[in-house]
């Protein structure tokens, strides 16, 4: 089986649950053409141009074509890419997750602290500790009902503010022993290739396997869809909900502790802004904000796109960083009026 067709849920849409939750046959019998090409440039589009900027970035500098340069932007894609697969399920079923660059943040620390004990405290610390936080945003939102924003946007706070404690307002850095097995995790690689792509890799197949395959995944587009309906279909939909958060924060620190290992310390400055990254990824990759359509492929070829477009500012040299900011800005304007667009024809073909 293909990572790219794992990656992509049949049709993007919201599928019509059957009994138990099981994603009954697409509305499709009767689909145009038009319909079709829609459904494809959202899904696909972000990937063509991809592969338009690698090509054209291939000719106009040397040194970006080579394999040094696509390992390094695809390793550094790789954390962004692990926080981005926990925000795409929380985006799906319509919610947002604003905390996830601070947990990243608490994750690297958090792991850093516990490496001096071996491998497994350094993961374990972080995963229980931002996997809790992440239960509690889902808490909030699918039994208490609270707003995601402003329950998620609290959690970004505390978050940063417990990392600041841990780190005495980050006076302390804690540094990874060397040629410790965690070290390992985050600066080995296998064929050339780093634990980072690997990992990352497969946490994307193993998501694709849920979204696709799994009456969970297919609820999460039910729910997406209309949260109301779902409820009154029998779906779990409070259940679902509690998950996805719950996983976005476990991935977030998961992506911070390997981010640890990598650097050899746990960098207290680092994830400011990564949130707003991970959501322009994920809309990029064509999931709508506002839930019930998305695939990971879409995500994956988002968080790409971004990574290359900073390998990018970086080959010219007179440019700065926050350019990326300006141009990942205009993209996430253009994708969503073309989402829009693309809806309505859709609608109306």
């Amino acid at each position: 089986m293909k990572l790219s067709s794992v990656l992509d849920p049949a049709g993007t849409r919201a599928p019509s649950p059957g009994p138990g939750g099981h994603a009954g046959p697409e509305a499709g019998t009767g689909v145009s053409g038009g319909q079709r090409v829609a459904s494809l440039v959202q899904r696909q589009g972000v990937l063509a141009v991809l592969l338009l900027v690698v090509v054209i970035a291939s000719f106009i500098y040397p040194t970006f074509a080579t394999l040094d340069n696509a390992r390094g932007v695809t390793v550094q894609a790789s954390f962004l890419a692990i926080v981005a697969l926990g925000m795409t399920m929380v985006i799906i079923t319509g919610g947002i997750d604003l905390s996830v660059g601070s947990v990243f943040a608490l994750g690297g620390v958090l792991a850093a602290w516990a490496s001096q004990w071996g491998a497994l405290p350094a993961l374990l610390v972080p995963l229980v500790v931002c996997g809790a936080i992440g239960a509690l945003n889902g808490v909030l939102i699918a039994r208490v009902g609270m707003a995601p924003f402003i329950v998620t946007l609290a959690s970004l706070l505390g978050a940063r503010g417990l990392l600041l404690a841990i780190t005495d307002e980050g006076a302390t850095t804690y540094l990874v022993p060397k040629d410790s097995a965690f070290a390992e995790l985050g600066q080995g690689s296998v064929w050339g290739f780093g634990h980072p792509i690997l990992i990352a890799l497969v946490l994307f197949a193993a998501g694709g396997v849920v979204l696709q395959r799994t009456s969970f995944g297919q609820t999460l587009f039910a729910v997406g869809g209309s949260s109301d309906a779902a409820v009154l279909m029998g779906l779990p939909v409070a259940r679902v909900k509690l998950t996805v958060y719950l996983l976005s924060g476990l991935l977030a620190g998961l992506a911070g502790a390997i981010n640890a290992a990598r650097l050899s310390s746990g960098v207290t400055i680092i994830g400011v802004g990564m949130e707003l990254d991970a959501i322009a990824a994920v809309v990029i990759g064509g999931t709508l904000l506002v839930g019930g359509a998305g695939s990971l492929s879409g995500t994956l070829w988002g968080v790409l796109l971004l990574a290359v477009i900073q390998n990018l500012i970086n080959q010219i040299g007179s440019l700065n960083s926050s350019y990326q900011s300006v141009v990942s800005g205009g993209f996430l304007i253009v994708v969503v009026v073309a989402q829009r667009y693309l809806a309505r024809s859709r609608r109306t073909a």
